[in-house]
């Protein structure tokens, strides 16, 4: 991939809406595919490429159009990787100590079905926020997965796996339960 023309970048420097959209349009596809292939999620990875372009935007006088602006780009994109990881293993620290809690809160005898409400409960309680909207959309509201994805604006293919591992997640947990 060729660099993008210095001038292109001066002239985003200067405030150039029209180069900057040239510069995007430039950048777009490999920053997206760069960062699916260190994060392995297609919508996080154009949320991603979205941030830093805003970033790049706002902080447009503050480039040194002198240095390799692919190595800055690349650079800041690796940086949000390694930030959405992070958050991603604290979230899912969370959760788990959240489940625990509710497991210790609701300690009836795993074979009732009240029990297992309860734990499928803090199951739903314990998802990220994007498969229990998408899990609720599904269940309560009988939506498609086409009537989803429009919805939400992603893929056919990013609800259905949402949904699987959703379901996966909450029927381990409620056998989980139901082996103690």
């Amino acid at each position: 991939m060729a660099c993008i023309n210095e001038y292109v970048l001066r002239k985003v420097i200067q405030g150039d809406e029209l180069a900057f959209t040239q510069l995007y349009n430039h950048y777009k596809t490999p920053a997206t595919k760069f960062c699916v292939s260190l994060i392995k999620e297609e919508e996080e990875a154009e949320n991603m490429v979205h941030d830093v372009f805003i970033k790049i935007w706002e902080k447009r006088g503050q480039i040194n159009p002198d240095l390799n602006f692919n190595s800055y780009l690349f650079t800041c994109l690796r940086n949000l990787a390694f930030d959405y990881f992070k958050k991603v293993e604290k979230n899912q620290t969370l959760r788990q100590e959240y489940f625990d809690r509710m497991e210790e809160a609701y300690e009836v005898a795993p074979d009732t079905e009240e029990a297992k409400i309860v734990l499928l409960r803090a199951g739903i309680e314990a998802l990220s926020e994007k498969r229990k909207q998408i899990l609720k959309l599904n269940v309560e509201e009988g939506k498609s997965y086409q009537e989803i994805a429009e919805l939400m604006r992603i893929s056919k293919n990013t609800v259905k796996n949402q949904l699987v591992k959703a379901k996966q997640f909450l029927r381990e947990r409620v056998d989980l339960a139901a082996a103690l």
